[in-house]
């Protein structure tokens, strides 16, 4: 009885071992986007916004999305419980996102030029 307490501890701690890994590859890779700020992702625009800001958006998602996956124990839920709780705040989280940029550029626009005339 013993060897089967071991043996799972031993899979826990390595499961532990591997999400802590892949999370701290992807913390590492935006920490180091962020200081070093490559020129090309600097100045390419995809859908209005710079290509960096999309890469920390992207992977901030899947930081989020592991982590459900991993600490809420998702993996072993059935399919349809995954994706009600997963798709929903992935949704959600773009949703925010979207609106956030939206509205935050208005306001930039509407600081940088003192004005916006809505010409319907």
């Amino acid at each position: 009885m013993a060897h089967d307490t071991t043996a799972a501890a031993s899979s826990n701690a390595k499961r532990i071992w591997t999400v802590f890994g892949i999370l701290s590859i992807v913390t590492t890779v935006e920490v180091a986007l962020g200081i070093i700020r490559p020129e090309f992702l600097e100045h390419t625009s995809f859908l209005a916004m710079k290509l960096l800001n999309w890469i920390f958006i992207i992977l901030t998602l899947y930081k989020a999305y592991y982590i459900a996956w991993a600490f809420m124990h998702m993996e072993h839920e059935t399919k349809g419980l995954r994706r009600a709780v997963v798709w929903t705040a992935l949704f959600l989280i773009t949703y925010l996102v979207f609106i956030l940029l939206t509205e935050g550029d208005y306001i930039y626009e509407v600081y940088k030029t003192g004005q916006i005339a809505w010409d319907f």
